[in-house]
């Protein structure tokens, strides 16, 4: 029956990770951050979510998402707000152009799967939440530029909105109370700086102690140094960061987005009581960086560290013997290398003894990756053509 058709559409998107910061909302119902941000976007090949969009008359339960196998509730304001702006968005088709079938008033079947640990710090929501925008957008086929579905993605996770764009992605604070001008935009094409690696040392793939959200409320409530951040040290660190990046300055990119990561984790600290998302392992990391630029006479890495205890370490192809080689010699017992990117590498720098063990004892498993292109729709589906869940071949 024609009531009873499944409508499918599938996305992929990509993990960004900031290099400048945000943190703080001045408006929590709309995810109006305190501060503009800028990231770099991951490699797809590496780090992204998968999902699934369907709808179909026939669905009895409602809206749903199925997140790793695992029910997940979608009757928050988050999801509920990516929902309504995107039907509405639909709806506004449908009465345009009479021919077009119901889509907006038929419930939803979201499924979802990450290729990487969820709520660990590795920017798991981001992915999620444009990829779910993506995805429904491209089921509704809404006609909505990557910036305009930045808007909506920006409700659900603040940080999504980057991640609906590859290579270099700013996230403009804006200043209008509706949140109409807070939204993503490309700064640079991956293609202009290809040789952007990254290598993730994940310290730890548990959940998080205290959530981003909730971290952020309490950061802005009560860390003094909260206010010279957003007044003062992001302004100067987003100007500094664009211009390094269109000049593909590395020196200046690495020293923007150590002193960024630093300033990040300065307001946590300062908040009452204080919230720690690095640990030991992750300082040992910053002493590995540190010991491994001494040794090049520049900068050949840069660490930055969102909400969790995980390393991100920047560097440049022609670099990667000076930064995976070293990092190599310490952990090359820990899954995750890729055999022809280290096959050959030498190292050069003997590392702290205390921090060479925290490293090994401390790191689970390394991530190489490198900077990506933004949400591709793929054929590859999460549901069935019967509308039933099915789990991804890849």
């Amino acid at each position: 029956m024609a009531s009873e058709k499944i409508y499918r559409a599938s996305t992929t998107a990509p993990v960004n990770i900031a290099v400048v910061k945000y943190w703080g909302k001045r408006d929590t119902k709309l995810n109006l951050p305190t501060n503009s941000s800028l990231s770099v976007t991951l490699s797809q090949a590496d780090l992204r979510t998968l999902t699934t969009a369907s709808c179909s008359a026939s669905y009895s339960e409602g809206d749903s998402l199925l997140l790793n196998g695992e029910p997940s509730d979608v009757s928050g304001a988050r999801p509920q707000a990516c929902f309504r702006e995107l039907r509405t968005r639909r709806a506004a088709l449908e009465a345009a152009d009479p021919s077009l079938p119901k889509l907006s008033t038929m419930p939803l079947r979201i499924v979802s799967e990450n290729n990487f640990p969820t709520a660990a710090g590795l920017a798991s929501s981001a992915a999620g939440f444009a990829a779910f925008v993506r995805a429904i957008a491209n089921l509704y086929e809404l006609p909505a530029s990557s910036s305009e579905l930045s808007l909506i993605a920006r409700q659900g996770s603040g940080s999504a909105c980057r991640s609906l764009f590859g290579g270099y992605v700013a996230w403009r604070m804006g200043e209008a109370a509706d949140g109409s001008d807070s939204m993503a935009d490309q700064v640079a094409e991956a293609s202009h700086w290809p040789e952007m690696r990254a290598l993730i040392l994940v310290a730890s793939a548990a959940k998080k102690g205290v959530s981003s959200t909730s971290g952020m409320q309490q950061t802005v409530a009560t860390s003094g140094l909260f206010q010279e951040r957003i007044k003062s040290v992001v302004p100067r660190n987003m100007e500094m960061m664009e211009k390094a990046i269109a000049e593909r300055d590395f020196a200046a990119f690495a020293e923007v987005t150590m002193r960024d990561s630093n300033s990040f984790h300065a307001t946590c600290a300062d908040t009452y009581p204080p919230i720690f998302y690095m640990n030991d392992v992750s300082r040992a990391a910053i002493r590995a960086v540190e010991a491994i630029n001494a040794a090049a006479g520049r900068s050949v890495a840069a660490y930055t560290f969102d909400a969790g205890p995980n390393a991100v370490i920047y560097y440049l192809e022609q670099d990667t013997e000076a930064v995976v080689g070293n990092l190599y010699s310490v952990l090359g017992e820990v899954d995750g290398w890729k055999a022809s990117a280290v096959e050959g590498l030498k190292s050069n720098v003997s590392f702290d003894e205390s921090v060479a063990g925290l490293l090994k004892n401390g790191v689970s498993r390394v991530i190489m990756t490198s900077v990506g292109e933004g949400p591709v729709a793929t054929q590859e589906y999460l549901v069935a053509e019967d509308g039933t869940p099915v789990k991804s071949s890849s």
